[in-house]
């Protein structure tokens, strides 16, 4: 048995005992894909909430280009490099358009997988292509950017017959013509012509601010999903509700702030046993004391439970749950 405490950022104490460790392209060729395999960057989005008795594979690959073209620079990154890195290492040679997106916790080939997304900016904007091997055939692929259907904190590998595609590396554009991204109020106080360091400072000062460090307090980032709904329910919704936080998608649609939606429930600092809402943030959750799988999955439920009660909309988990079996759907 192999201990995943340090495999996922949560850091339940839950064991492992088939775990493959991929740090170089060919040793692809000797995992066979079964039905309970799991591929796992930083486990930054994944929550092990008992032992897992599936096969478990974890991407460290390692690697970048970088060339410039005549509109921008194209950048090639190994899925296995951790994000925040690749993030502030580009800002600082001058390539900028993943500022806004410093700080999340995570490796490069869990970004499209996710569509990671902050203050505004989903990294779907800058990806070219997405490359690997369907460890079901043990065939190459190469996606481009429509093939990936990128949507809120979604993608094509998140759909069936997805789950065993290993990606090997991600290729991104940043054009040269590049302007500030300022929507979100927590950089609205920035200049209009911030540049991206600037940015990328103020995000990461934010960060640090309002949301825990895994490795002082065990979590996973955002738990749930910002709901999307339609104008209706927010009309509905302000009836009751005048300072409800909310952001434009479309001309149809408006994003909920969860946080703000578990806050107002007076969920803030709740705890089920080792598992609690964080004080600061209201949509992190973390493990607050030797929270057990059952902590989690019952704190959870009851933030939905909740929230659904007083304002009728249904949270959705952002994080990924797996029991020894797979996936927990709460």
């Amino acid at each position: 048995m192999f201990s995943l405490q340090d495999k996922h950022s949560f850091a339940l104490p839950v064991y492992g005992s088939d775990v493959h460790l991929i740090s170089e392209p060919d040793h692809l060729s000797d995992v066979q894909w079964t039905e309970d395999s799991v591929i796992l960057g930083e486990g930054s989005n994944t929550i092990f909430t008992a032992d897992f008795a599936g096969q478990l594979i974890l991407n460290r690959l390692m690697g970048h280009q970088i060339e410039k073209e005549p509109a921008g620079y194209e950048v090639t990154l190994a899925a296995g490099e951790n994000w925040h890195y690749w993030v502030e290492t580009l800002v600082r040679q001058g390539i900028a358009g993943l500022e806004n997106l410093a700080l999340i916790p995570g490796s490069v080939g869990a970004t499209p997988v996710q569509n990671i997304g902050a203050y505004g900016v989903e990294v779907a904007q800058f990806i070219r292509s997405v490359r690997g091997v369907d460890l079901s055939s043990q065939q190459p692929f190469e996606l481009l950017a429509d093939e990936c259907r990128f949507g809120y904190r979604d993608s094509v590998f998140k759909q069936p017959g997805y789950q065993s595609y290993f990606i090997t590396d991600v290729t991104f554009f940043f054009p040269h013509a590049w302007k500030p991204c300022l929507d979100y109020p927590d950089l609205s106080g920035l200049p209009s012509d911030s540049s991206a360091e600037q940015i990328f400072e103020q995000v990461v000062e934010v960060r640090q601010r309002k949301l825990p460090d895994p490795k002082v307090l065990p979590n996973a980032g955002s738990f749930f999903k910002n709901p999307i709904v339609e104008r209706t329910t927010l009309r509905r919704l302000l009836q009751r509700h005048p300072d409800l936080r909310y952001f434009e998608v479309d001309e149809n649609k408006v994003k909920l702030a969860a946080a703000w939606l578990i806050d107002q429930t007076g969920l803030k600092s709740l705890r089920v046993g080792g598992a609690g809402v964080h004080q600061r943030q209201a949509l992190v959750l973390v493990n607050a004391r030797e929270a057990s799988g059952q902590d989690v999955i019952d704190l959870a439920v009851q933030v939905r439970k909740q929230v659904y009660q007083r304002f009728g909309v249904t949270l959705e988990p952002e994080v990924r749950l797996l029991n020894s079996q797979g996936s927990v759907v709460l």
